[in-house]
């Protein structure tokens, strides 16, 4: 009997196959999306960071909101074929079961081609802006993986596989269009918007003194776990104030005094991950980029890849999200506003300033959701190596090492501190704010375990 179990196990990825046992009972083994690889996941995920960094209008919270939906898409196409899969409707906020298809408990599915054809149609909705030659890369990609198996698996499973992975991707892009961002990515700046005034409120900066800020209503965008931005907001900052020895003063001291000595080091540092929107694939991108590399360290299976792509992507999401509703509930002024104020009239960041309030950093709070969730799934001393930048020449993009997630999360924050962009407070709440954005989504239940 175990010779004949592993002989079925070896002819797996050829389709069903059927065996007799000793009593010559029929056996069927059913492939699930344990037993293919991710390499297919891992060539959608490079495309998609791709895609963000030349699309129009991806701006960080744009580009997080796309990678939650992409990873939702796909866990919800291979879900069947994941042993105890548990479905994301009831879990995430508004996605109900009755408008997920179904698939046939009595027909076989081949999963890498469901999850093929749920991202191909996933990314072409979230990626409508995309220029006709990205549209080309996504529809080659979505053909590579298809041929890959045509000769392979039996033409009815491919159509009913292909049908099956298209209907959820719809299903997905019609949940996603429910949350009134169908396209954000027209509206980062939106005239509606009135910017409030006060001696501690944000105001446009150099050099394109943008006078709307960034997406100034994504904090109240609906988010995946259920009420994650408002269960993750943080406490006040310190109370402005032009006293010296006040600890808001201090604050922006010590940012004036980083910035005025950086070392080699810190200034590699704030470039590795400065990740600007339109030059690089965004700071969600980053951490989507090193989820992508821990998946091919792990040499991870299609369903252990379609649940980390899945609970990053959601977590990225929510992270972006908690962190715009703390930075419009405070509306704080930027580093360079109050040191040219009060300290010194001449001094100017090494990074460029984004357009938008300081409280939290937006770096620090999708780094610690990243990192607090990639530890749930992979552990907390997990050593691991960051090579998205080793082709770029504009800086340092040297692979940088880590023994935790955590301290890529930490080496994220302090990097705007040393670009001049956040107080340390807002790198500090951010990281707490993100951890607990994290841990909101570890809750979800991927599988019954």
């Amino acid at each position: 009997m175990k010779q004949l179990l592993r002989m079925g196990m070896a002819l797996l990825m050829i389709g069903l196959i059927t065996a007799c046992d000793p009593d010559g009972k029929e056996i069927n083994f059913l492939p699930t999306a344990d037993e293919y690889d991710s390499a297919m996941v891992q060539d959608w995920m490079e495309l998609t960071l791709k895609l963000t960094k030349e699309s129009a209008g991806y701006t960080p919270p744009v580009a997080a909101r796309m990678f939650g939906y992409v990873g939702l898409a796909l866990f919800e196409s291979v879900r069947p074929g994941i042993p105890k899969g548990l479905s994301m409707a009831g879990q995430v906020s508004g996605l109900e079961a009755s408008n997920l298809p179904k698939i046939d408990p009595n027909l076989e599915y081949h999963w890498p081609l469901v999850g093929n054809a749920a991202l191909g149609q996933i990314v072409n909705a979230c990626y409508a802006p995309a220029t006709e030659q990205n549209k080309f890369l996504i529809a080659s990609l979505q053909q590579k993986h298809n041929e890959y198996y045509r000769n392979k698996i039996q033409d009815d499973i491919i159509k009913r596989s292909t049908e099956y992975g298209i209907a959820v991707a719809n299903a997905i892009a019609n949940y996603a269009n429910s949350d009134g961002q169908q396209f954000c990515y027209q509206s980062n700046f939106p005239a509606s918007y009135t910017v409030p005034t006060g001696e501690s409120f944000w105001v446009p900066t150099a050099p394109a003194f943008q006078k709307i800020p960034l997406q100034p209503f994504w904090g109240k965008v609906r988010t995946f776990y259920p009420n994650n931005a408002d269960v993750s907001l943080v406490p006040a900052p310190p109370t402005y104030s032009t006293d010296k020895t006040s600890p808001f003063y201090q604050q922006a001291l010590e940012v004036y005094t980083t910035v005025k000595n950086l070392t080699v080091e810190q200034k590699t540092i704030a470039e590795y991950w400065s990740d600007d929107p339109g030059k690089t694939f965004t700071p969600p991108g980053h951490s989507i980029a090193i989820t992508r590399q821990v998946l091919a360290k792990e040499e991870a299976n299609l369903a252990v890849a379609a649940e980390a792509f899945a609970r990053v992507g959601m977590g990225l999401h929510d992270a972006f999200v908690s962190c715009w509703n703390a930075k419009y509930t405070y509306n704080l002024m930027r580093p360079i506003t109050y040191v040219k104020a009060q300290i010194d009239a001449s001094w100017n960041a090494h990074l460029t300033t984004p357009p938008f309030p300081e409280y939290t950093s937006g770096h620090s709070t999708q780094s610690g959701a990243t990192a607090q969730i990639l530890s749930d799934l992979f552990g907390y001393n997990y050593v691991f190596t960051d090579r998205a930048h080793k082709d770029r020449t504009d800086i340092n993009g040297s692979p940088r090492s880590f023994n935790t997630f955590f301290e890529f999360a930490n080496e994220a924050a302090l990097s705007r501190l040393y670009g001049g962009i956040h107080y340390r407070v807002g790198n500090e709440q951010g990281l707490l704010q993100g951890i607990r954005v994290g841990k909101n989504i570890s809750k979800l239940k991927f599988r019954d375990r």
